[in-house]
């Protein structure tokens, strides 16, 4: 290699860093705040007993099937701004904006009265031990009306993530994890100490207050600082193609988060039908996992953002260079997650709660979380990140199809009921489908099929 071509990659990986990480820490924050935000809950909770924590782990469920909803039309919505922002056609993504809102809103509604109207229904499908239906229905009743703010907000956010402008949803999160975790010690402990029931009511109206907070502070940004604001969408014939190109991409992609969510939701209903302690360790776990991966999701969403971008202005060679440099952040990230989880093992049991027979299932957990996030990491990148920006949104769908459902889920059922696996093997078995999904994502991603630019000449 001569030494322009050396200086020539030198500057590329530089100017590579500064935009990739200029996206990648904010979104990194704003995970991060997502998931403590669980964990405050989670811990709080568990400060007034197991059961109460893991009711409301439980109900989360519901919340987290709405979220695969979201994730979903958010995805959608920003594999198009990233494009069209590598067109500069500001025009067009606010077009965007107004259609995917729409959609969320809906989607909103519906679950709003699904879970207020027949929480305990809704806990049946996750549990049968009556104790936990009972305060899981309590929780799931009240953080129902979120889910109205829930969804405009999440649309508003990741458009504004495509625009190179993650900073914004950064800081109103964390104002919003702040608020809901005042008012959350306030209800646990003072107005409500030693009262389940009225904590519990009193944890998810905080919930409602944060995520109208986060809603007010997205309209206020959109009328005084953003280039896309909040209206309903035109009708006419350019809004009926992109509402076309919208649903073409997002629909594989809202099967491929069914199908893995669905997935995740029908485990934690496996867990939930062998026992109670089991599904404690589960819920701690979990968070553990999920604040190890914040980076790892970051650099998935920010690679995406970056790869559409260059899609978008048919700067293909440059995409697949920085594909490249973003896989490899992808697999240390990944390794750096694992090797936390494993070092922060200690300290999880000294804030955490539970029996004897929870903590032993905990500590397996942790070990398998730790590999976990390795699959994890890259996958996200690859299936979540580099094959959406260029429009390829079915790979992760049939692949999910066929690990989750043909192979891990059967198999989990298998060790749960028939084979009477021991609770950390069952849980290494469900967490399989990273491993497994890893070697055809990497095959996938060197056909190069991905590559493409998706969007349309539209007089905006």
């Amino acid at each position: 290699m001569s030494k322009q071509e050396k200086k020539s990659n030198s500057e590329f990986n530089r100017t590579l860093n500064r935009s990739l990480f200029s996206l990648v820490l904010p979104i990194a924050f704003q995970n991060l705040i997502s998931a403590a935000a669980i964990a405050v809950d989670v811990i709080m909770l568990g400060v007034i007993n197991q059961s109460v924590m893991s009711a409301v782990s439980l109900a989360g469920q519901v919340t987290f099937v709405l979220s695969l909803f979201y994730m979903g039309i958010s995805t959608g919505a920003g594999i198009l701004t990233a494009q069209y922002w590598g067109r500069n056609d500001v025009n067009v993504i606010q077009r965007v904006f107004s259609i995917t809102s729409i959609f969320s809103l809906s989607i909103s509604i519906i679950f709003f009265v699904f879970s207020f109207c027949f929480p305990e229904v809704l806990m049946r499908l996750l549990t049968n031990d009556t104790e936990l239906i009972y305060y899981g229905k309590i929780f799931l009743r009240t953080v129902s009306f979120s889910y109205i703010a829930m969804g405009l907000s999440q649309v508003y956010f990741s458009v504004i993530k495509s625009m190179e402008n993650a900073k914004f949803s950064a800081w109103i999160s964390s104002i919003c994890l702040f608020l809901n975790i005042g008012l959350n010690a306030l209800c646990v402990y003072v107005f409500f100490p030693g009262m389940p029931e009225k904590a519990i009511t009193g944890v998810a109206a905080a919930t409602v207050c944060a995520k109208f907070v986060e809603l007010g502070c997205c309209i206020i940004h959109s009328i005084r600082y953003s280039q896309v604001k909040f209206h309903l969408p035109l009708k006419d014939k350019i809004n009926r193609q992109l509402r076309k190109d919208f649903l073409k991409y997002t629909i594989p992609i809202q099967a491929n988060y069914f199908v893995w969510g669905g997935g995740l939701t029908v485990a934690t209903s496996i867990i939930g039908h062998v026992s109670a302690d089991m599904v404690a360790a589960n819920s701690i776990a979990t968070v553990v996992r999920n604040l190890a991966v914040v980076f790892c999701a970051g650099i998935s969403s920010g690679g995406a953002v970056l790869i559409g971008k260059y899609l978008g202005s048919n700067d293909t060679v440059m995409a697949i260079k920085a594909s490249k440099r973003i896989n490899l952040y992808a697999l240390l990230l990944g390794i750096v997650a694992g090797g936390t989880i494993l070092v922060i093992k200690p300290l999880v049991f000294l804030i955490v709660v539970l029996n004897v027979n929870a903590q032993s299932y905990l500590d397996g957990m942790l070990y398998v979380c730790a590999y976990y996030c390795i699959g994890k990491s890259i996958n996200s990148t690859i299936i979540g990140g580099f094959f959406p920006a260029g429009g390829d949104a079915k790979f992760g769908l049939w692949c999910d199809i066929v690990v989750m459902w043909i192979i891990v889920l059967p198999l989990g059922y298998l060790s749960a009921f028939v084979w009477n696996l021991h609770p950390i093997l069952l849980y290494a078995v469900l967490n399989l489908d990273e491993i497994l999904k890893l070697p055809l994502a990497v095959y996938r991603y060197s056909q190069y099929r991905w590559v493409k630019n998706i969007t349309i000449d539209v007089a905006s």
